[in-house]
């Protein structure tokens, strides 16, 4: 099912209104919430291919199983580390088989040895979301192996074992409060683990929602729970950039695809290739957006996944703006037990080029992503050696040197994020390397048309950025004094946002992480 079509629409009124209006038990009215949560994700994932809800329903019962094993009390190390090790490897077996399984046996096994089992092994259907579910399985399995051991470690203090404690509850502080309290009730913890794992604003796109963002939420819910201008603003916002501008866009990209763009004028490649960079940005962030609000009406909060990426000036700045719950994961669940930054330089580099490589792997079974993933992570580690650093770009006062310099290296990261974007676009990277040739010919001519499109529909993106390098300098000031013409204005802007919605939607698409 797909925010952007009127069948949701009736699908997300039948569930607020049933989800906040029925008198529930005040005693259990938690659970019925989460009940009523739970299956409305499913009929929501299942609403195309029905099918799709074993393999849910499987991950679900797989990671809601182990943790429940590893929350038992008097549970040995060594069989905690095999739980969590069986449940990673279970999550990645899933991952793999679906999404990598046709790369593999079409890249290295014959067909002649596979072709006589009476189906092709390259046409493995790609469930939506699977990406998405599956690192969400490993994050709970992962936050509830990591709770600090309720036995006491010989020859410590009770202060050292304090300290020790809270070291080691950084990032899985909940589990102690919301999971602990469930070993000798599995029924109740399996009721959370299938509403955390199926929640249906993030259930095929994202933000991938890590456990220890969103299991201490659960409870009761009302009205008051709502954050409406927050919720309001969100879902406003993400509809503008997925339906006005990115399925808008989408007609100009589309004859950026093998041979469409073969002999066509070196202007119209790098309009075709801007168009695209603001598509993917305007969908995908859209979608996060809509997935936020969507959240925040029935009294839940997904943590941000876009930070204006394209006012970034390194790539390291651009993977802490650019879909901020892919790049924190990896971070947490794979660059940092690799050794992250703490094992000297050389390995520190081989860390984020490997986490790259398997981050661009995560997007898609195809080698373009590896050389697209490769790339970053390359570029990561020349920044690091070259000593790049990350400053804040929410400063008041900058001289006008600073200005030139800060901008030319946004424009520079924004044109290599660009380029790199095409691996995106032409998964097949022969297409890719006859796409450079063809714009290495410098070939004249134009198109009106697709100018119009990317010019017009990619101006809301540029100015959305723009924005954000303004807003410290000129907005927050301005706020500060007049609060009520801000809030006016802003609303103003929100209400156009609306009618274009309404009057210049370009046709109807499905979301491009879908694929991913």
């Amino acid at each position: 099912m797909l925010f952007n079509t009127w069948t949701f629409l009736v699908f997300l009124a039948v569930t607020f209104a049933t989800y906040h209006f029925l008198p529930w038990p005040g005693r259990h009215r938690v659970w019925w919430q989460i009940g009523l949560l739970t299956f409305a994700s499913y009929v929501f994932y299942a609403w195309h291919t029905p099918w799709l809800v074993i393999i849910l329903a499987a991950s679900t019962w797989i990671n809601a199983y182990v943790t429940l094993r590893l929350v038992r009390p008097g549970t040995p190390a060594e069989e905690r580390k095999k739980w969590v090790t069986f449940a990673i490897l279970a999550n990645l077996g899933v991952l793999v088989f679906f999404k990598y399984a046709s790369l593999v046996v079409g890249t290295f096994l014959p067909r002649t040895w596979w072709s006589h089992w009476g189906f092709d092994l390259t046409q493995i259907p790609l469930p939506v979301g699977i990406s998405f579910f599956t690192f969400q399985g490993i994050s709970l399995v992962v936050d509830v192996y990591r709770k600090p051991s309720v036995v006491l470690e010989d020859g410590k203090t009770k202060d050292e074992r304090r300290k020790s404690s809270a070291t080691c509850l950084q990032s899985g502080k909940f589990i102690i409060s919301k999971l602990s309290t469930l070993d000798s009730r599995p029924s109740t913890l399996f009721f959370n683990v299938a509403f955390f794992k199926a929640f249906f604003p993030q259930l095929v796109a994202g933000p991938i929602v890590k456990a220890h963002e969103f299991m201490h939420q659960i409870g009761a819910k009302t009205l008051a729970s709502v954050d409406w201008d927050d919720a309001v603003r969100k879902l406003i916002l993400g509809f503008f950039l997925k339906m006005v501008v990115a399925d808008n866009l989408r007609e100009a990209t589309v004859w950026l695809h093998y041979p469409e763009f073969v002999g066509k004028p070196v202007s119209v490649l790098i309009l075709m290739l801007y168009g695209f960079s603001f598509q993917i940005f305007a969908d995908f962030a859209g979608y996060s957006l809509i997935a936020m609000g969507l959240a925040r009406l029935f009294g839940y909060q997904l943590p941000i996944n876009f930070n204006f990426p394209y006012i970034s000036r390194s790539i390291t700045e651009f993977w802490r703006r650019w879909h901020i719950s892919l790049s924190t994961w990896l971070k947490e669940y794979l660059y940092i037990p690799l050794g992250g930054n703490r094992c000297g330089e050389l390995r520190t580099y081989a860390n984020l080029i490997i986490v790259m490589l398997l981050g661009g792997m995560w997007h898609g079974a195809a080698w373009s992503f590896m050389i697209w993933g490769g790339a970053h992570g390359l570029l990561l580690a020349l920044e690091r050696l070259m000593g790049v650093k990350v400053q804040s770009q929410e400063r008041q006062h900058f001289g006008m040197l600073d200005f030139l310099i800060s901008s030319c290296r946004i424009f520079l990261i924004f044109n290599l994020v660009s380029l790199l974007w095409l691996l995106f676009q032409l998964p097949n990277f022969k297409d890719v390397l006859l796409y450079l040739h063809e714009l290495s010919l410098l070939q004249h001519g134009g198109s009106p048309q697709i100018l119009f499109t990317v010019v017009f529909f990619g101006m809301p993106v540029i100015l959305y950025h723009f924005w954000a390098l303004l807003r410290p300098l000129c907005w927050d000031p301005f706020k500060a004094t007049n609060p009520d013409l801000a809030t006016y204005l802003m609303n103003g802007v929100y209400g156009m946002l609306l009618f274009l919605i309404i009057v210049n939607s370009g046709g109807s698409g499905s979301f491009l992480y879908f694929q991913f």
